[in-house]
């Protein structure tokens, strides 16, 4: 029934906690923390929408590898009455002549289960424009039985499940569908079971405790004990964050007793995201590998010993240098620990040794003789082979470097070895370290410091430091990468949309768009150079090292919208009006951030406000007009206002515009506030759209070029409130 409810408080019902558990096989550790939130917060809503909880009640969600769970502390045995309003239909519509119910009436009423009610029961009122019939009483409280079987079937359904079991129950004939196969429901309100079924169980009070450190069944005597119970009788810490919490404590404490630390970045809470997933109760245990396999880069051991073994390696507080020792989050507390540690060591070991002997074969061929087999590497169907990829990554870097004014011998270098590690041993196993490895590689070949480091940073995600003549090299290898995926993916149609990107074009804009920050931060791209780099012709010659016909005829300029909105996005902390008044003139990308300062500067001046609205009349003016008004004629002139505004703009356009090309664009707007009183009077007491053509054409070419003064910068206009 869809009603208005008003909860009636005058009683207060008695409340009882309430516990809700699947126990299941085990769950998949990347999703778990987020089904046991999904769990619970559906569970939630469902219950209070039923009005089944008490004002005030917490939910705490509970998920272990082999449970999802929620504990309510207050909750109803039946929620209380409601007090209901229901407007059913127009008078004319509902009852007849003499007052007896239409079938229409009939039929709505028995739709909302209020077939009962006669027309004495029911309310006549005017909405205003008609007569309507209203039926208004009381309605009893759902009971939390039925109420918490609607719940669990809408907490199920809900479930963002990753990929969808579907397994057979008992009766050896019924299939349900599910994350993992379930084999037990509880529910229980205080001690009491509350018979709910779902996934072919009925709801009672058994679970298990942990799978090796337990006897394994268990029987919650309340919804209060549950917790308490499951890590004294059954060695299973239920809550996700307090093992979490346990299992960081652990480790930091462990770390610490050895002289090293975990690291801080953010691989470190992922892999804590998922070992807790992995554990109903942690331990952690220290183990060692043979140290010479530290000749090893450390990026494969990390991530070999991360991705494989799930163990956490310790690095020199004071250097960061990796360790030979790591630590195994282990599912078992044992008095001794040897064959645990000892077991671990022993799988670790062929996985280092893997590691080694990928390192070692790799190292044997020099990078730049795998460049020819990137040929038989498909890159798209629609855009050919990475060796196609990588010659036009050259050819886009190389015009980039004369653009710069710079040697390009070093970064067609780097842009020719950049993919080269893509058909080696190590990536072919770890496609993560695309870039770390040919980077060693590299070096190993003795290729030159700023080359190796041009390969080691292609894939950063942004460039976050300004840009010297020693890093120069990488940030133009990092724009050429940029620039082709955008262009080479956006032109056959690969474009994001929603939440997918499947070629990371909004992090290829973001990183391009960090490109031009850094060169400006590092002094590398003058904020007074309006030409070099400019976005447009960037793309431009990008698109043309493609074939013909590959990319589709809007490509540049889509991509150039696509970057420039990008950039709006990430200037949200910036006053809107200031930032869609600069990127509405597309300016060269590393003099927007000045520009934003510079325009926010001049809307807190006096003359802000008024500029900016005769700023928007003139554009709108001059979009009305017939034509080009053309070249201003001084013979022309015949209000004193008129010839003021022209001596005005005479008088401060050129230090305005000296001051634009000198990128003090701060002191550019400001020279033009300048022009405030006289532009102020002109439109006061001049008349622009007068009869005379040459006259009316005149006083427009006049406001264009005050127009033109104006709009340099940003386009003020915009900042009219």
């Amino acid at each position: 029934m869809s009603m208005r409810h008003d909860t009636n408080s005058d009683m207060q019902p008695q409340t009882r906690p309430l516990l809700i558990e699947l126990f299941t096989e085990e769950l998949p550790p990347k999703a778990l923390q987020r089904l046991g939130q999904s769990f619970a917060d559906a569970l939630r809503s469902s219950l209070d929408q039923q009005h089944l909880l008490a004002d005030g009640c917490t939910v705490r969600p509970l998920a272990t590898p082999r449970r999802l769970a929620a504990v309510f502390d207050a909750v109803l045995r039946q929620a209380p009455e409601q007090h209901y309003t229901e407007k059913l239909m127009p008078v004319r519509i509902g009852l007849t002549e003499d007052r007896q119910k239409t079938p229409a009436l009939q039929k709505k009423l028995q739709a909302k289960g209020l077939e009962e009610l006669s027309v004495d029961d029911l309310v006549i009122e005017s909405d205003g424009k008609q007569e309507y019939l209203y039926a208004r009483g009381v309605a009893p409280g759902i009971a939390l039985q039925p109420g918490l079987q609607k719940a669990l079937e809408h907490a199920i359904q809900q479930l963002p499940i990753p990929k969808v079991m579907r397994y057979q129950l008992a009766d050896g004939v019924t299939s349900v569908r599910f994350v993992r196969p379930a084999h037990g429901l509880i529910a229980l309100w205080g001690d009491e079971v509350i018979p709910v079924s779902a996934l072919g169980l009925q709801a009672g009070r058994h679970t298990e405790g942990h799978r090796f450190m337990s006897e394994g069944a268990l029987e919650i005597t309340s919804a209060e004990a549950y917790e308490k119970q499951l890590l004294e009788e059954g060695a299973v810490v239920a809550g996700f964050e307090t093992r979490r919490a346990d299992i960081l404590q652990q480790l930091q404490k462990q770390a610490a007793a050895l002289g090293a630390t975990i690291g801080d970045d953010p691989e470190v809470e992922a892999l804590l995201d998922e070992v807790t997933a992995l554990v109903e109760h942690p331990t952690v245990y220290t183990g060692e590998f043979d140290p010479a396999f530290l000749r090893v880069p450390p990026e494969c051991l990390i991530l070999t010993m991360r991705l494989n073994q799930k163990y956490f390696p310790l690095f020199e507080p004071e250097t960061g240098k990796l360790t030979h020792r790591f630590l195994i989050v282990s599912n078992m507390r044992v008095a001794d620990p040897t064959h645990i540690i000892e077991g671990n060591q022993r799988v670790v070991r062929p996985r280092l040794a893997d590691a080694q002997f990928f390192f070692e074969t790799d190292r044997s061929t020099r990078l730049e003789e795998r460049v020819g087999q990137l040929a038989t590497s498909v890159y798209h169907n629609k855009l050919g082979s990475v060796l196609q990829r990588v010659e036009r990554i050259r050819r886009i870097a190389g015009h980039i470097a004369g653009q710069l004014g710079t040697d390009a011998s070093a970064a067609d270098r780097a842009a020719l070895l950049a993919k080269a590690d893509l058909n080696s041993n190590m990536v072919g196993e770890f496609p993560e370290l695309q870039g770390i490895m040919g980077a060693y590689y590299a070096e190993g070949d003795g290729e030159a410091p700023e080359v190796v480091e041009a390969i080691r940073n292609q894939y950063r995600i942004r460039l976050d430091a300004p840009v010297t003549s020693a890093s120069l090299t990488s940030a133009i290898l990092f724009m050429a990468e940029r620039l082709e995926v955008l262009v080479g993916i956006w032109g056959i149609g690969l474009v994001p949309t929603g939440e997918r990107d499947p070629y990371g074009l909004r992090r290829a804009a973001l990183g391009l768009i960090s490109a031009y920050e850094q060169l400006a931060a590092g002094g590398l791209l003058a904020i007074n150079d309006h030409q070099t780099l400019r976005l447009e012709s960037l793309l431009e010659f990008t698109a043309s090292c493609f074939e013909p016909g590959t990319l589709a005829e809007d490509t540049t300029d889509a991509v150039a919208g696509f970057v420039y909105e990008r950039y709006r996005n990430q200037l949200s902390i910036h006053d809107r009006n200031v930032v869609d008044a600069v990127l509405s003139l597309a300016p060269p990308l590393h003099q927007v951030l000045a520009r934003i300062h510079a325009c926010a500067a001049f809307a807190e001046l006096p003359e802000a406000e008024s500029l900016a609205s005769a700023n928007k009349r003139i554009t709108n003016l001059l979009k009305k007009a017939d034509s080009d008004p053309g070249e201003v004629d001084p013979a022309l002139y015949s209000e004193a206002a008129e010839k003021a505004l022209a001596n005005r703009i005479l008088e401060i356009a050129p230090v305005a515009q000296q001051q634009f090309e000198a990128g003090e664009f701060s002191a550019s707007l400001a020279t033009l506030a300048g022009t405030r009183a006289a532009v102020d009077d002109f439109f006061n007491d001049v008349m622009i759209m007068v009869d005379d053509p040459a006259v009316r054409r005149n006083r427009l070419a006049l406001l264009q070029k005050l127009h033109q003064s104006m709009n340099q910068v940003a386009d003020i206009s915009r900042l009219a409130q």
